[in-house]
């Protein structure tokens, strides 16, 4: 099982981390505080502040690690987890990690998926300046998620709510810095350019209150306030669950797609936008959002994860410098210049794997039925060889992602391989479709 281009992957990870955290749910673990103190500290004396490099292929933010010494190693960086994450099974072997209590992994629709994960404690972690001895991971027996093909790079997990229990921690987009900073020295900005937005916390995770104008409301029409969920891993711009409240509804032009796939199947919704999404002092115009189904993503949460209707991603916190204070409770937003960006999806219809020793090679996963790429007979399990008669190989899977969204009516000459090993080429002409 893969994850879908573009919007795919936080669905896939939605369904999962859903069906992990009814199971933990279900055996009664209670949770500490977000204000409690955390796992990680500065491992130099009287340092205040570490700085902490990432990377952001496909909209998810990449750093590395080390566990119990060995590495490094790169994981997923991941408001959305409580509870970390190895994907991994064979790291997790060749670190000796000892099988604590197993788990029973369900899929959409409540059925057994068949994965299991285990807990493993006693795992030391290791970032540039800081450093957590002991932490509790979870460890799944199979790498469903497929992180490392989906992102063009090899990576072993997901790292969560620990991180971000322990310090204040500001994202530089531009930069593609994290900085990690002690909650006693941390003095917030006061700045006119700043917007503060306070946070509420269910099960060590950060939700938001934040404006939504839906598209054919009346400009007098007051915005929905609407709670979501801080994600930082996932790669959309905007989640909306329309069972949360009665008031949302579909826009009516939209695309129905599959949003990526679960664990016992496909996870299905529609692709649309909304008028605005208000940020404090901040509007965003147009933004891009996905409605899961409810019956595969709202109405499997637990109780008090219900109160939220979304979650707000990387696509829009990219737009900022954002810190995000777990401990004294704020969401802190200051805009770079891709502020006024547009919001754009895949213009071509293709969702492309990395694979081979370096992921330089890209099969196609998918094509969307009725898109450019399915005009020109382009089929799954093909492999994208040049575009514009420059081989692949030489652009990651980011730089590829940028180039099937890049522009309405941009015509790509392709170059595919056929499963049989015959070569042919395509004229594909974007099309902007929502």
């Amino acid at each position: 099982m893969r994850a879908r281009l573009l919007v795919g992957w936080g669905r896939l990870r939605g369904a999962l981390l859903v069906g992990l955290g009814l199971l933990l749910g279900s055996q009664g673990r209670a949770q500490p505080s977000p204000a409690a103190s955390g796992l990680f500290v500065f491992t130099r004396p009287g340092r205040h502040k570490a700085h902490v490099p990432y990377l952001s292929p496909r909209n998810l933010i990449i750093i590395s690690a080390r566990l119990n010494g060995q590495g490094p190693y790169n994981f997923l960086l991941d408001t959305g987890v409580a509870t970390s994450l190895l994907t991994n099974p064979q790291l997790a072997d060749l670190l000796g990690l000892a099988h604590g209590a197993e788990y029973h992994m369900q899929g959409v629709g409540g059925a057994d998926s068949g994965l299991r994960a285990y807990e493993a404690s006693n795992v030391r972690v290791s970032l540039p300046g800081v450093a957590a001895a002991t932490t509790t991971w979870l460890v799944l027996n199979n790498d469903v998620l497929d992180l490392s093909g989906y992102v063009g790079m090899p990576v072993q997990g997901i790292i969560g709510a620990d991180l971000f229990r322990s310090f204040v921690v500001a994202l530089h987009p531009e930069q593609h810095e994290l900085v990690l900073i002690a909650p006693a020295r941390y003095k917030a900005p006061r700045g006119r350019r700043w917007a503060s937005l306070p946070l509420v916390f269910f099960h060590d995770k950060a939700y938001v209150t934040v404006g939504v104008q839906q598209l054919g409301a009346t400009p007098s029409t007051a915005p929905l306030p609407l709670r979501l969920l801080i994600d930082t891993g996932a790669g959309h711009a905007l989640s909306l669950e329309t069972t949360a409240d009665h008031r949302l509804r579909l826009p009516d032009h939209r695309l129905r797609t599959d949003l990526g796939r679960g664990l016992s199947g496909i996870v299905s919704g529609s692709l649309g936008r909304v008028a605005a999404v208000q940020l404090g002092r901040y509007q965003l115009p147009q933004v891009l959002t996905s409605f899961p189904d409810s019956t595969q993503v709202h109405e499997r949460l637990s109780g008090t994860e219900r109160a939220r209707h979304g979650s707000l991603g990387y696509e829009v916190l990219k737009r900022f410098t954002t810190v995000i204070d777990y401990p004294h409770g704020q969401l802190l937003l200051r805009p770079t210049a891709a502020l006024r960006e547009p919001f754009e999806h895949d213009m071509c219809g293709l969702d492309l794997l990395a694979t081979g020793p370096s992921y330089r090679q890209y099969l196609v996963l998918r094509v969307a039925p009725n898109s450019p790429a399915a005009s020109v007979g382009i089929a799954e399990g093909e492999e994208l060889v040049a575009i514009n008669l420059i081989p692949t190989q030489f652009f990651s899977i980011t730089d590829l992602n940028h180039m099937l969204h890049s522009q309405d009516g941009r015509v790509l000459l392709l170059l595919l391989r056929r499963a049989n090993g015959e070569l042919y080429s395509a004229s594909v002409k974007l099309k902007r479709q929502i």
